[in-house]
């Protein structure tokens, strides 16, 4: 380690987060007022000046310091293995001739805090949530092309940023996206489990494809034979098709979006299923639901996008949630299963489960947990840093 790094030191006790391998520390345990640039990489002394680690730091951030180190280690060397480590552990476990869309960076979940990457067919797709990384990019996006045409002989397409989460404001960065790296296609054919799919990167939600959910899709495929399906917000037809393999005797799928509506009808077409055979409805979902009296569905997948995207709405989401909830179990038959989900991150899963009680309650139902979420392996969540476990599902059985 050539370079020598600025110092921060922590308040006494404020270093036991670090020792237990956590990533952030919050502005509350600094020792004074150091002066640094906002996302210079510092080292991190405790109160007895022993190096506990490198990280970038941030004055305008609660969470002042990430930590992308921990020990006395270079912290630039340290983030090129994890980089290397990350695509290593997905293309032990992917096979790309069935699944070439994956998650190759999870931030915190391989700890590299502040950095999103996902692939899809030889094109990634950056998401940048503080500055530290910002500051990084270019190094960043130079050894994934490195590890990418060295270690696995494929050469990338393109690298395109969509940093558009409301993260980066609160460190004092503007949403922005756009190509780093190569020519983009407007849209990309890709697998999952070998089920074709249309990702437009550029205009779509998240980074192009909800590949969080894959392990629940298949999950959704088993349960489906001779099932009528109910696919809710329903976007480009995941859940639906998945379930059509899985020899559904129907689906139906709902999203807000007629634009989805299309995309979803595209993909049946190159998966060779008749779109004639399925139901496509673009409608609010509670709109939907309100105006229906009795549903005919075997097995109804819930799916909403984040209700709480800030703390502030908590609230506001947990009476989304049960009022979404409560209506479908009030409807649906017997003997029939409710698939559902929340993403939002500020709903834990001690609060979501207590939503779907009261709903079932309010709702004269009796029900049965049979399965609960199954995290997608390419979504691996650090055991030193659970906070950024985000997706909760419940797969409950209606009598």
């Amino acid at each position: 380690m050539n370079k020598k790094y600025k110092t921060i030191k922590l308040k006494k006790g404020k270093e036991i987060p670090i020792n237990m391998k956590h990533h952030w520390i919050f502005s509350g345990s600094i020792d004074g007022n150091p002066d640094f640039e906002n996302g210079e990489i510092l080292k991190i002394l405790d109160y007895k000046n022993q190096v506990l680690g490198y990280g970038y730091f941030n004055k305008k951030s609660q969470i002042i310091g990430r930590i992308i180190s921990f020990g006395d280690k270079d912290p630039m060397g340290t983030l090129y293995n994890n980089i290397l480590k990350s695509i290593n552990m997905r293309f032990e476990v992917f096979d790309l001739k069935l699944t070439n869309c994956f998650r190759l960076i999870n931030g915190e979940g391989d700890f590299i805090p502040g950095l999103i990457v996902d692939y899809y067919n030889s094109h990634l797709v950056l998401q940048i949530s503080t500055i530290g990384i910002d500051k990084l990019k270019n190094y960043i996006v130079d050894k994934l092309l490195k590890i990418f045409k060295d270690r696995y002989s494929i050469k990338i397409q393109s690298i395109y940023e969509k940093s558009l989460m409301q993260a980066r404001e609160k460190e004092g960065l503007d949403k922005t996206e756009g190509i780093l790296y190569g020519k983009l296609d407007e849209q990309l054919v890709v697998l999952e489990n070998g089920i074709k799919f249309l990702v437009n990167i550029k205009d779509s939600q998240k980074t192009g494809f909800f590949i969080d959910q894959r392990e629940m899709r298949e999950f959704v495929q088993k349960l489906s034979k001779d099932k009528k399906v109910l696919n809710c917000f329903g976007y480009t037809g995941g859940f639906s098709i998945y379930a059509i393999k899985g020899n559904a005797t129907k689906t139906c799928t709902i999203d807000i979006s007629e634009k989805a509506i299309q995309n979803c009808k595209q993909n049946f077409i190159i998966n060779n299923i008749d779109i004639q055979n399925h139901e496509f409805i673009s409608s609010d979902v509670f709109e939907y639901i309100q105006n229906t009296k009795k549903l005919d569905y075997d097995l109804v997948i819930l799916d909403p996008p984040a209700f709480a995207k800030q703390k502030k709405d908590i609230q506001k989401a947990i009476n989304a949630y049960s009022e979404l909830n409560r209506m479908f179990l009030l409807k649906m038959p017997k003997k029939s299963i409710l698939c559902t989900s929340s993403c939002s991150y500020h709903v834990n899963t001690e609060t979501f489960l207590n939503i779907l009680q009261k709903a079932a309650r309010q709702a004269k139902r009796n029900t049965r947990i049979i399965q609960k979420h199954r995290l997608a392996i390419d979504h691996p969540i650090n055991l030193n840093h659970p906070e950024i476990d985000y997706i909760k599902s419940f797969v409950i059985y209606i009598e």
